[in-house]
């Protein structure tokens, strides 16, 4: 069905590359449709607990691909977006989180199940946007990140003038987004842009294994509402966030998921929970 991402599933990882090496994997307008609805069939596959996304070849995403640029700056249309619209509907997410988490990728964050970054290596512009917003990020020794909006005449896109000042601080984003320089895979642990630094060769093996421990001794329906809870929270002032962490312990308390977890806690046996609701 894609032409520019591939979709397998490896135990209960969904993995997802990008699929375009000889471009860096850059994207183009119909491959933001594939990816969206490559995600939206991850999340509703019942043998799936979490979401690697990772690039072909040496480069996890190079941004926007330049040819689709020029033509969007000629025409000042996205020639090619709706190309796919009809044939790939699925919309991933969870609509409850609201409007805040509509906008371009931002619906990364709506996933109802973990989502990692394994970023293999060049990551750029829009890619380093999607990393972002990805609920981790796992790299490569070798890789690098760099913004390059102000390289290109634009502004903080993508939704990184929101999200990167809220992963490694004010300071460190506008530098990041002012000299567009390289940050290596070192320094990216160090300021906390990534979360693990793996080698080239392990690091997608690595982001899969993390997923397989979420989905030999975790719930998904506690990895959902967590992942709702960080994400709404960010937004919210304490109390409100307070209240609402109340009212869903208190749901938490009452469903199945519970006695399963203090059962098999006390007979000292893996635990057998329940999926997350099909959409």
């Amino acid at each position: 069905m894609y032409e520019s991402i591939t979709l397998e599933n490896i135990a209960a990882t969904a993995v997802l590359t990008f699929n375009r090496p000889a471009s860096l994997n850059a994207f183009t307008y119909p491959m933001m449709d594939e990816f969206k609805h490559a995600l939206a069939t991850a999340e509703q596959d019942d043998t799936v607990t979490g979401i690697v996304i990772t690039g072909a070849g040496r480069g996890f995403c190079a941004g926007m691909d330049m040819n689709a640029l020029n033509t969007l700056s000629a025409t000042g249309e996205e020639e090619g977006a709706n190309n796919l619209k009809e044939k790939l509907k699925a919309s991933p997410g969870d609509k409850s989180m609201g409007e805040d988490y509509t906008a371009g990728f931002t619906y990364l964050m709506t996933i109802r199940k973990p989502v990692i970054a394994a970023v293999n290596g060049a990551c750029a512009g829009l890619g380093m946007s999607i990393a972002l917003l990805c609920d981790m990020r796992f790299c490569a020794d070798s890789a690098k990140f760099v913004t390059s909006f102000s390289q290109r005449g634009l502004v903080a896109e993508h939704g990184q003038s929101w999200i990167l000042p809220r992963v490694v601080g004010p300071s460190r984003a506008l530098d990041l987004l002012w000299s567009s320089r390289r940050v290596m895979a070192d320094e990216a642990l160090q300021i906390g842009l990534v979360d693990r630094v793996y080698g080239a060769d392990e690091v997608v093996a690595r982001a899969i294994e993390y997923v397989q421990g979420l989905s030999a001794a975790t719930a998904p329906v506690s990895l959902q509402v967590m992942k709702r809870q960080i994400y709404r929270h960010m937004n919210m002032s304490l109390g409100d966030a307070m209240r609402e962490s109340t009212q869903l312990m208190d749901e938490s308390l009452l469903r199945d998921d519970f006695k399963e977890g203090v059962a098999s806690f006390l007979e000292k046996r893996t635990p057998v929970f329940s999926k997350i609701q099909k959409t």
